[in-house]
């Protein structure tokens, strides 16, 4: 492609609301524009990213035999009444009426969909394994809309479900799953880990995220620093300390005025955190929800939610509920007595002995409370881990950092095909229902991934398999006949070894050139200048601050010496 024919609106200056620095590049770069809030056109130099990404995502999924499709992306409400999931998706979904007064959606994700269609079309266990995908927009009326493509409310994901007919032929489908999205996101030139997640809206029994390390993910990754073991901070577990053998004491309320937090009861009682207990006031879906958590611990919001069955809305109570629950102002809710639809209580709690607590009085507080003795609640594990708690696999200590998640895989089970219907008429002559699992790939949150582990103070550093191009050729004078012609012929013979090269034949100062090749990443740079009289050029790597001046007759060997250097194929 000539440069001087080319829609790429670089930018010089870094957009004033891009906040990190994937958002920043591929503004600057010409890759996408805002349009609205969320909502972003893709470029000519953002597509042919997006699009190599699309590729090998189909490449490996149709190495694993799976079968691409498109669905509609416009859905009747009856399916989703029919999973049941109608009114669970919330404010996020994106729903619209036709002429007739008929609802539907725009499509968040396609579980139903695809469960709808083999139900309408599978009878037979012979017909089964099957594992199809789409590669598809998606549209999600985020409430928080950030950092660029990251979270948007239109997206292109890769969407896959298999349907099997037993949990054994699940398990298989899902570790080709995982081993296709290992290849993928390898060939992507992304630092990965995947990791034990919750499985959310989605439902099912496992699934695991292909998380990114990154500083600006909104994600909390907890890895085991002795072990493999990884999970999201929504569902990491860490080792319980043993129940206490301390001699329970008796109760004491104690008047402490103007004594709210933690913090301050510290300062209060002049012990450290873990010998209280906060209770936490929740409100999911109307109903009212007590949290218990030693003091120096913080709710895991998630495993709450779960907890009480799985919700759609789920906040902090305000002061009137907690007023309501306690009989008390903020900052003296208690667990002894208190008035709520679910009390949770966090097993290291119960496993504490004589904890501080809040008395549901204003300006009390109480002594030496014990779970079993005093309160009762439901017991379980409601509390995010720490660097200092140990691992339930190997008692190593945890390390904790943020991701982004650019892939996703379930067992879903039987979830969505029970609902609706979706059987099949196994060996033995039965009706049964299909086993599934789903599997999804966000295409741009991936390339903004990849920007924000490959760029330098210059600008994009693509891996060579999803460089928008591959080499750009740059004739320092176009006044030049010689530059050109030599530039000319540069590009033509690397076209027809299957190479993708750009010709930057604008009128413009070679230092502009240097600086959009570095700005857009394109891998390799071959220059045409004063070395020409000498049938030379100059070839740069764009990862390396190295020039080398070549012959002419060594640019295809050196050129394909980074496609063999990088696994790439030419062509």
């Amino acid at each position: 492609m000539k440069m001087s024919k080319m829609f790429m609106p670089t930018l010089r200056e870094v957009p004033a609301d891009a906040e990190i620095t994937s958002h920043q590049l591929m503004l600057r770069a010409g890759m996408i524009r805002k349009m609205a809030s969320g909502v972003y056109n893709q470029l000519p130099m953002g597509i042919r990213v997006f699009n190599k990404i699309q590729d090998i995502i189909r490449e490996e999924l149709n190495e694993k035999g799976c079968q691409e499709i498109l669905c509609s992306a416009l859905i009747p409400a009856e399916l989703w009444k029919e999973s049941g999931r109608w009114d669970v998706m919330g404010a996020e979904m994106m729903r619209l009426k036709d002429r007739n007064d008929r609802d539907f959606c725009l499509g968040p994700t396609h579980e139903e969909v695809f469960t709808d269609l083999i139900k309408q079309e599978i009878t037979s266990y012979k017909q089964l394994p099957l594992n199809l995908y789409q590669i598809q927009v998606k549209y999600r009326d985020e409430r928080r809309p950030r950092f660029g493509v990251m979270r948007t409310r239109s997206f292109t994901m890769k969407d896959a479900y298999s349907f099997d007919t037993d949990e054994a032929g699940l398990d298989k489908s899902y570790q080709d799953m995982f081993d296709a999205y290992t290849n993928i996101f390898a060939r992507c030139g992304l630092d990965n880990s995947p990791v034990q997640a919750d499985t959310g809206a989605i439902g099912g029994s496992v699934s695991a995220e292909f998380m990114v390390k990154s500083e600006v993910g909104e994600d909390e990754i907890v890895f085991c620093s002795g072990c493999d073991y990884a999970a999201n901070m929504e569902k990491a577990v860490a080792v319980v300390a043993e129940p206490s053998t301390e001699e329970m004491k008796e109760l004491k309320e104690v008047h402490t005025p103007g004594v709210h937090t933690i913090e301050e009861l510290e300062n209060f009682f002049k012990l450290s955190a873990d010998k209280f207990a906060k209770t936490l006031v929740y409100v999911a879906d109307g109903k009212t929800v007590v949290v218990v958590v030693r003091g120096d611990r913080e709710v895991n919001e998630t495993k709450v939610g779960n907890a009480v069955g799985g919700v759609v809305e789920f906040e902090l109570a305000n002061e009137e509920v907690v007023k309501a629950v306690t009989n008390a102002e903020i900052g003296f809710a208690g667990p002894i007595g208190i008035k709520a639809d679910y009390v949770l209580i966090d097993n290291e709690v119960a496993n504490a002995r004589n904890l501080i607590i809040g008395a549901n009085k204003t300006e009390y507080h109480i002594e030496n409370a014990n779970y079993g003795r005093d309160f009762e609640g439901t017991v379980g594990d409601f509390r995010n881990v720490t660097e200092q708690d140990k691992c339930t696999k190997c008692g190593s200590h945890f390390e904790i950092a943020r991701g982004v998640e650019v892939g996703h895989i379930f067992k879903l089970g039987t979830k969505y095909s029970e609902a609706m219907g979706c059987n099949f008429i196994d060996k033995d002559g039965k009706s049964k229902p299909v086993v599934m699992g789903c599997y999804g790939i966000g295409v741009e949150r991936t390339a903004a991934a990849i920007i924000e582990q490959h760029h330098d103070e210059n600008g994009i550093t693509w891996p060579l398999a999803i460089a928008p191009y591959h080499v750009v050729v740059v004739p320092v004078n176009i006044k030049k006949e010689e530059h050109m012609e030599v530039a000319e012929k540069i590009y033509n013979d690397l076209q027809a070894m299957g190479v993708e090269v750009l010709l930057d034949d604008r009128d413009e100062r070679a230092g502009v050139k240097f600086k959009d090749s570095e700005l857009i990443g394109i891998p390799m740079r071959i220059t045409v200048g004063k070395d020409i009289v000498d049938g030379k050029v100059e070839f740069k790597l764009r990862k390396s601050e190295e020039k080398e001046v070549i012959s002419l007759d060594e640019i295809k060997s050196r050129v394909e010496a980074e496609f063999v250097k990088n696994n790439v194929k030419l062509g």
